[in-house]
């Protein structure tokens, strides 16, 4: 009954609803972060590829779909000004949009033989931990569809002439090198999410704790309140009946009586 009160207890779900909106916001600010992460990382690997490797790029398309991740940036952080709540809904967007751009970046660079198509793991896994059942079970399936699509389309890489044992060593390094970024940014943004996620159950179970204390102190007000109540109407009825009493004529000529109560 206890229990039922205080998950009824409108002010704890206004605290739960603000909890959530302060973790949403501090959710969808992680993923800016690994967005900007992912530009940097981009632009890096372009250019080591085409200036220490001389592997020839559509750098222009890609190029372009680095702009699109900055875009999508600027308006994550013009969305956290505006102090919504941030859904699940905006999360499982922001993931879709990244491993679109993913996708594209692929599709222009070798497609499913490039070594950093491994990183579609990242997104997937952040979202298990972010995104409700039905969103990351949808976002496992876009991953499928496209990791399937990018093995049927592709834009192939031209490579310089090197023997093939030289290429299959050059994609063995390309997969640690994923394989170390996929391992070291999930260590830091699920630490960094999980913080979060217990601050907020912290922060509701001191609001839990500080609501049953206010209600035993509650109770005890109105525990004395009737006890005071029930003590203090049996003590006026018998004020009143002394006092009608002490004006009987028959109690006021007794000087016993008199002496015990002169007045």
């Amino acid at each position: 009954m206890l229990q039922r009160q205080f998950v009824n207890d409108p002010r704890l779900s206004d605290a739960n609803a603000s909890s959530e909106d302060a973790t949403g916001r501090k959710n969808l600010m992680q993923l800016i972060q690994l967005r900007w992460l992912a530009v940097g990382g981009q632009v890096l690997t372009i250019a080591v590829v085409s200036l220490v490797f001389h592997i020839r790029l559509p750098l222009g398309q890609m190029a372009g779909l680095l702009l699109f991740l900055i875009g999508l940036n600027l308006v994550g952080h013009l969305r956290l000004r505006a102090r919504n709540s941030v859904s699940n809904g905006e999360l499982f967007l922001a993931l879709v949009l990244d491993m679109a751009a993913l996708t594209g970046q692929l599709y222009l660079s070798g497609g499913a033989t490039n070594p950093f198509i491994s990183l579609y793991l990242l997104q997937i896994i952040l979202g298990a931990v972010l995104l409700q059942a039905w969103s990351t079970w949808t976002l496992v399936a876009v991953a499928a569809a496209c990791f399937a699509g990018l093995t049927l389309a592709y834009v192939p890489l031209e490579l310089p002439m090197q023997s093939p044992n030289n290429l299959f060593e050059l994609h063995i390094q390309g997969m640690l090198i994923c394989f170390l970024i996929d391992t070291v940014l999930l260590v830091v943004f699920i630490d960094r999410i999980t913080r979060n996620l217990r601050i907020r159950d912290a922060h509701l179970a001191d609001l839990k704790r500080r609501a049953v204390e206010e209600d035993h102190i509650v109770r005890m007000g109105l525990l004395a309140s009737g006890a005071a109540h029930e003590l203090g109407t049996p003590l006026a009825t018998l004020s009143v009946i002394l006092n009608d009493w002490r004006r009987m004529p028959v109690l006021r000529s007794d000087p016993s009586l008199i002496a015990e109560n002169p007045s």
